[in-house]
């Protein structure tokens, strides 16, 4: 981490912000000075102008959270924004005619899968998954269409790297994982079978933008055993296509 003084404000600040997340969404002074590795007058410095500009609140606890302002300036980035607009109303579809289940619409930020939005019924199973979070894995099935239809170059980095192992389905073997993603181009679907939970089958499908490059995937995930993929990957695929056609 470089040195403190050779920092400029805006990495500090910026440091400040990247300190937060889903994992750690309160923190102290000192839990921020030592996630940035700024001295503790600094972050009572930043900190304090961050929460009086809004970016930060602070709670009768004395922690720092994210505050509603940095939200509603976030809501405004064109990739998510307008895209979540279209896609909404086929996700709602979607949802209502698969009810007890997750329907994620998603993109990819570089090695990430960031949610843009999640319908939810409230006893669908579990995956660790939050509308507007990031999810570091391609092992769920929006992340899998994902990492298909990315570049050569930012499948080679992620294939490259140790492969996280979240049950004992996922797939850490990199060559297999490679006829996975060439599977999911020739069939138009991914299908990711309790790799990221015990008891959760996902199924994701490509959304396509004007330019015919991939821009999302919306995905459906279900309880293991309740439904097949072949009665679900076609309604998975109709929404991806109708998205996409709403988007030229």
């Amino acid at each position: 981490m470089p040195d403190e003084l050779s920092r400029s404000v805006t990495d500090k600040v910026l440091a400040l912000l990247g300190a937060f997340s889903h994992e750690n969404p309160a923190l102290t002074l000192t839990e921020l000075s030592k996630l940035t590795g700024l001295s503790l007058p600094t972050v009572h410095r930043r900190a304090a102008e961050l929460v009086e500009w809004g970016a930060l609140e602070r709670g009768p606890d004395r922690r720092y959270r994210v505050g509603l302002r940095l939200w509603e300036v976030a809501t405004l980035a064109p990739r998510g924004h307008g895209l979540r607009d279209v896609a909404l109303p086929f996700l709602q579809d979607l949802y209502d005619v698969t009810k007890q289940r997750h329907v994620h619409l998603s993109v990819r930020n570089h090695l990430d899968v960031t949610f843009l939005e999640r319908l939810r019924a409230p006893n669908a199973p579990q995956a660790g998954i939050r509308s507007g979070g990031r999810f570091g894995t391609f092992a769920t099935g929006a992340g899998l269409v994902l990492l298909a239809h990315a570049p050569s170059d930012v499948q080679d980095e992620y294939l490259s790297s140790p492969l996280q192992r979240y049950t004992g389905k996922t797939v850490t073997d990199p060559g297999r994982l490679r006829s996975i993603l060439a599977g999911i181009r020739r069939e138009g679907y991914s299908s990711s079978d309790r790799m990221v939970g015990e008891d959760v089958h996902c199924v994701g499908a490509p959304i396509y933008g004007p330019d015919a490059t991939v821009v999302a995937a919306v995905s459906l995930c279900f309880r293991v055993g309740t439904h097949s993929v072949r009665e679900i990957a076609p309604q998975v695929r109709a929404a991806a296509r109708r998205i996409s056609l709403a988007l030229r």
